[in-house]
């Protein structure tokens, strides 16, 4: 059944009345089931009593048989106890004969040893007499394999006696050795052919006895071959500089023709190699003592071919002492060489170098330089010397005539080259540089070539301190080579005092030493990283270039400057010619005058060419530059005029508008779109002045201190004063205005409102550190007195109608204005039309 109630189980086998008649049936079913259940479950309580009765017999006799089998192992571990006392009984006498039998043994050795010991001894004793090195040799061998067995029993008087009778005989053996060494070079081994073999076999001596014995040898020998070397180069003919080649010819011809006699000695010995670590510490010795007594200062070729001839003899010996590392360093140097664009060899290299000294000091040498680069260490294996600098590192302290020689020669290139320069790029050029700069850095890095291959330490980091002197001076000649104002006392007498003056021709020269300037700023950086990378890594850190391309990022900004100045000279014409017209007398409003279309012709003839040449970063420098002048200078130029009619603030508000558009126009003019928003931003807030200045002098009288203080906030009362005359106001008319005018200002407190357009004093040329001028906007702060609140309601009112005014809704003579715009707006050309068409 599952969890369902009896009563649901019932009411479902029982549904209706008459199913009710199957009760009785099922009852006896169910107590039929109820009876098999009660038989089962009592046969299975009896299988249980009997299976719990069988299992307590079963563990009774588990039990039993556990006790049983202890009881037979104490038994086998008594047996097992006396088995081993047993055995242990039986062999105490073998332990006995056996340690007797050990000793026996060990005695029976020692003394077979000992007999060989002596024989041997007796031997070689013979064998020393008779110079018969190689079998001596074998026998020492042996002798030193025997007499380590007996370093326990070294006390024992025979064994002591043995011991210093062998000392006895090694000593006759180097005696021996050292004497026959001492013969040869002195021509005996042409005479007597078996010497060369007899010290191939004192060879073998040397190495069965002690090391020192060897290194001795060795010592004695090297001493002896520099004998005459010290003789030869240390007298008053060949000890000089210019004499240096010899010295390595002379070792290099030793070293020839001894090869096949030296052949006596043992690979292992490295004899040769030994030789030359020697030769190559006197030598040192003896140039340091030449270099030091030398009453004057060197002479530079004379320096430099010594220097390159030990530096050639430094790499063939550490080819010679290494393998494979030369070959390595040529294919190195191959593709430097190809990197740098110089097709020639390296022995035209060379030669070209050699020439160029022997050109300058009148030398008559016929030997050549050979470019070398940075390379790893050379070490022999298993010796641990390195012969990179071992004798060329004492000419360091001395080159300072070289790096002399250098500059000047580098200096007498940059202004031959500076005189050939055209200032124009050549034609079909992409990259509207002067071919000068990449002139200079040619040389540098040619001058930066020799130097490394010569020394990659103290004198190379001089050499490129004289490479920033060089390139500092470069950026000076581009500096001076900028156009620069009017001087002097006709300068003052004209006014134009400051004023640069420049042609088209001037303005491309500018642009060609702004890209040009960038060109050796971003050079010149490259420039440190690779000398940082050649020299010696002590001196890596003081490898800097930023004072020389700050020099450049000065030029750049005094370019760009200089270009600005140049086009407001340009303006100063028109600015006079906008003084000059009648703006009192004018009688209607027409279209944009002579002046607005002078500035758009200046504009439009340098504005294309200065777009095409400067660089997008440049050209917004210049433009923001620009903006920066001429709207503050078209504002202050207005001050200028005499007196401004109604009229003629109507006709200067339009010419306003005029500039304005000319000049949010020029990106476009330049095709350079990209312009950043804040160009336009400056010029509408520029510009937006002036026309707040026109609006403040169309307004009436008796409002114009309202006007003035609403739309120019941060005015000055000489400035207000000014704007009365521009009027035509009387002084007496003056008066009660400027009295009322500073009134208010003594009760209303207008802050300054600066520039909210961010302008830059510098181009963001590379490392040229931009100055901003940032500058906020600030709100106007008011008084808490009760004149404040009147003050802003009749700020408002005051702008509500200068806005009437701008629109021209005050005046008829404005409203003439209007229709000649009306009628404008139908043309589809002309300047006035720009108006229409921002």
């Amino acid at each position: 059944m599952d969890k369902s109630s009896a009563l649901e189980y019932i009411n479902q086998m029982f549904p209706t009345e008459a199913s009710l008649l199957g009760v009785e049936p099922l009852m006896q079913k169910i107590q039929s089931e109820i009876r098999r259940v009660d038989a089962s479950i009592l046969a299975a309580v009896r299988q249980q009593s009997n299976s719990g009765t069988k299992a307590k017999e079963d563990l009774a006799a588990a039990t039993h048989a556990v006790q049983e089998l202890m009881h037979k192992i104490r038994e086998i571990k008594t047996k097992a106890e006396q088995s081993e006392t047993m055995v242990q009984e039986i062999c105490r006498d073998i332990k006995k004969l056996d340690c007797a039998k050990k000793h026996i043994t060990t005695t029976i050795t020692a003394l077979h040893r000992l007999t060989m010991l002596v024989s041997a001894v007796e031997q070689l004793q013979v064998m020393a007499s008779k110079r018969q090195y190689k079998e001596a040799a074998a026998q020492l061998e042996a002798v030193n394999q025997l007499c380590s067995h007996f370093e326990a029993y070294r006390d024992i008087p025979k064994i002591s006696e043995l011991r210093e009778k062998f000392k006895n005989i090694k000593k006759i053996l180097k005696s021996h050795v050292f004497s026959d060494f001492s013969s040869l070079g002195t021509g005996k081994e042409t005479e007597e052919t078996n010497l060369l073999q007899q010290l191939t076999d004192a060879c073998l001596v040397v190495d069965a006895l002690e090391p020192s014995v060897r290194e001795e040898l060795v010592r004695n020998f090297c001493n002896k071959e520099l004998t005459s070397y010290r003789q030869i180069f240390e007298g008053a003919e060949l000890a000089k500089l210019d004499k240096t080649e010899r010295r390595y010819a002379w070792i290099k011809r030793r070293l020839r023709t001894n090869e096949e006699i030296w052949k006596i000695f043992p690979p292992a010995w490295h004899v040769d190699y030994l030789l030359c670590i020697q030769f190559c510490k006197l030598t040192r010795m003896q140039i340091v003592d030449i270099l030091n007594n030398l009453k004057e200062k060197p002479d530079v070729a004379t320096l430099l071919l010594a220097l390159q001839r030990t530096l050639e003899f430094e790499e063939e010996l550490a080819e010679k002492f290494s393998g494979g590392t030369a070959s390595t360093r040529n294919k190195e140097l191959g593709n430097d060489v190809e990197e740098s664009g110089e097709g020639e060899s390296n022995r035209q290299i060379v030669s070209d170098i050699r020439k160029k000294y022997e050109k300058k000091l009148a030398m008559q040498h016929g030997e050549a330089e050979t470019e070398k680069d940075k390379q790893k260490d050379l070490s022999v294996p298993g010796a641990g010397f390195n012969f990179r600098g071992i004798i060329s590192s004492c000419f360091e302290t001395h080159l300072a005539v070289y790096v002399e020689l250098e500059e000047k020669t580098l200096m007498e290139h940059l202004e031959k080259l500076v005189q050939e320069e055209t200032w124009e790029t050549e034609e079909g050029s992409q990259t509207n540089i002067l071919s000068s700069s990449m002139q200079v850095f040619l040389i540098i890095r040619r001058s930066l070539k020799r130097c490394s291959a010569l020394t990659k330490n103290q004198t190379l980091f001089n050499l490129f301190e004289v490479f920033q002197r060089i390139l500092k001076a470069y950026a000076t000649k581009l500096y001076t080579r900028l156009p620069k104002g009017g001087t002097g006392l006709v300068a003052a007498a004209t006014g134009t005092d400051g004023q640069i003056k420049t042609s088209d021709r001037d303005e491309r020269m500018i642009c060609y030493i702004v890209n040009t300037a960038e060109y050796c700023h971003k050079t010149s950086g490259e420039l440190a990283e690779n000398v940082s990378k050649i020299i010696d890594p002590s001196f890596s850190d003081k490898v800097d270039m930023s004072e020389v391309q700050d020099e450049f990022s000065a030029v750049i900004t005094k370019a760009l400057v200089t270009l600005v100045h140049g086009l407001e000279t340009k303006f100063d014409a028109e600015m006079i010619a906008m003084t000059r017209v009648p703006w009192a007398s004018l009688e209607s409003v027409g279209d944009q005058s002579e002046y607005v279309n002078g500035i758009n012709s200046i504009l439009a003839s340098s504005i294309p060419m200065l777009g095409s040449l400067l660089s997008p970063t440049y050209f917004q420098y210049f433009l923001d530059k620009l903006a920066a002048s001429l709207g503050p200078r078209f504002y202050l130029n207005i001050f200028k005029c005499k007196h401004i009619s109604e009229t003629g603030a109507q006709q200067m508000l339009l010419d306003t508008q005029a500039v304005k558009t000319i000049l949010l126009e020029i990106p476009s003019l330049g095709k350079q779109t990209a312009v950043a928003t804040s160009y336009s931003k400056f010029v509408s807030r520029e510009m937006s002045k002036a026309e707040a200045l026109l609006k403040v002098i169309l307004s009436p009288i008796d409002s114009v201190a309202n006007t003035y203080r609403a739309l120019l906030p941060e005015g000055t009362p000489a400035e207000f004063q000014r704007i009365l005359d521009l009027k035509g106001l009387k002084k007496a008319d003056q008066q009660a205005i400027l009295d009322d005018f500073n009134k208010q200002n003594s009760s209303i407190r207008h802050p300054s409102v600066a520039p909210s357009v961010a302008i830059p004093s510098a181009p963001p040329a590379p490392a040229a550190p931009p100055l901003t001028a940032t500058s906020t906007t600030s709100t106007s702060t008011l008084s808490s007195n009760t004149s404040a609140s009147v003050a802003i309601a009749s700020r408002e009112d005051v702008l509500t109608r200068a806005a009437a005014l701008g629109r021209g809704a005050a005046t008829t003579g404005f409203k003439r204005f209007l229709a000649l715009t009306e009628a404008a707006k139908d043309r589809k050309d002309g300047p006035f039309r720009k108006l229409f068409n921002p």
